[in-house]
């Protein structure tokens, strides 16, 4: 068992855990709504308020499968204390801070990861790692956003085949409405991904203090609290990032916003259900990338795209490197 903390320590370090759960809502805002609002759907104020319902009601379908893998997936149990959580926490939030700012639609998810990599090899080495969790977790890197850009592409495609003959502007009408409940499934989706790793880390804390007894589980009271913290989040908006997905990789019509979302929606639902902790970024932005190639390759913007690439790829080792030093720098309060 690992030292036992204050509970003013214990309570601050779940407030820290729920901020970075605000700052996830607000950071990944753009895979909710970008396309809704480049596509003048909705205005940006209502988008925001409606993404923000889904995100809270997220937790009336999904399970905790995700908050598990996070919890005790990634880093073994008996490495995890309040110094790792506080690095691996304080990796994910500088990360954010600083991709936030700009205007880089990376992913608070792996900022994560990366953050409990980072920390918890400072602890205890590499034998602190849970290797299948990450192993599953790093190919999803990859996977996520290649599945998106294939099943967007392919939705393109289909549609267009199917409505060859058809006026363009009588087949927008339907799929404004249809893009508007890919966009709210899309919303669904992201609340019960990513809301869950706050959860796994609030959930591993308090088992690690011995507040859960013998076996890790998920308190009703954590689940609702993040998922709170989420939508306010959501609510407050990222408008940097919203900017570059909903209209600098490519432009989108309606027809392509609701490929996009409903391809994204469908990943990160079988994504959620399995237990694995996709970034809903990475999954959205390669969903964009491939209603846009399927019009024309010089759709896309590839300058942009690569940006995001490289950041994606930066993530893991920048979030673990800031992370173990907030973890040295903890051993002076905590």
């Amino acid at each position: 068992m690992n030292a036992l903390l204050s509970l003013p320590v214990l309570a601050g370090l779940i407030i820290v855990a729920l901020s970075f759960d605000f700052l996830n809502g607000l950071h990944d805002t753009a895979n909710s709504i970008a396309t809704l609002v480049s596509t003048r759907m909705l205005r940006p104020r209502y988008a925001v308020v409606w993404a923000a319902f889904f995100n809270f009601a997220a937790f009336l379908i999904f399970g905790v499968h995700v908050a598990r893998t996070v919890g005790v997936g990634i880093v073994s149990a008996a490495t995890m204390d309040a110094r790792v959580i506080f690095g691996a926490l304080m990796g994910a939030i500088v990360w954010d801070l600083v991709t936030w700012w700009g205007g880089i639609p990376s992913s608070s998810s792996h900022a994560l990861i990366g953050g409990l990599v980072g920390a918890g090899v400072t602890k205890a080495g590499l034998a602190s790692i849970v290797w299948p969790g990450v192993i599953k977790t790093g190919a999803f890197i990859v996977l996520s956003p290649l599945f998106g850009f294939l099943l967007a592409l392919a939705l393109v495609l289909a549609i267009s085949w199917a409505f060859v003959r058809a006026n363009p502007r009588a087949v927008e009408g339907p799929f404004q409405w249809l893009q508007f409940a890919a966009a709210s499934l899309i919303s669904l989706g992201h609340g019960g991904n990513d809301a869950q790793k706050t959860m796994g880390i609030i959930a591993v804390l308090l088992f690690s203090q011995g507040h859960l007894g013998h076996d890790f589980y998920v308190p009703f009271w954590v689940v609702l609290v993040c998922q709170v913290a989420m939508a306010l989040g959501t609510l407050i908006g990222g408008w940097r990032i919203v900017n570059t997905v909903g209209s600098k990789i490519t432009r989108l019509t309606p027809v392509q916003g609701c490929c996009a979302s409903a391809a994204g929606a469908t990943l990160l639902f079988v994504a959620t259900f399995l237990g694995i902790p996709v970034s809903t970024t990475h999954t959205v932005t390669g969903s964009v990338i491939g209603v846009g190639a399927a019009r024309k390759v010089s759709a896309v913007r590839w300058n942009i795209a690569t940006n995001i690439v490289i950041a994606w790829i930066v993530t893991l080792p920048a979030s673990a490197l800031v992370a173990a030093g907030c973890y040295w720098l903890s051993g002076l309060v905590i």
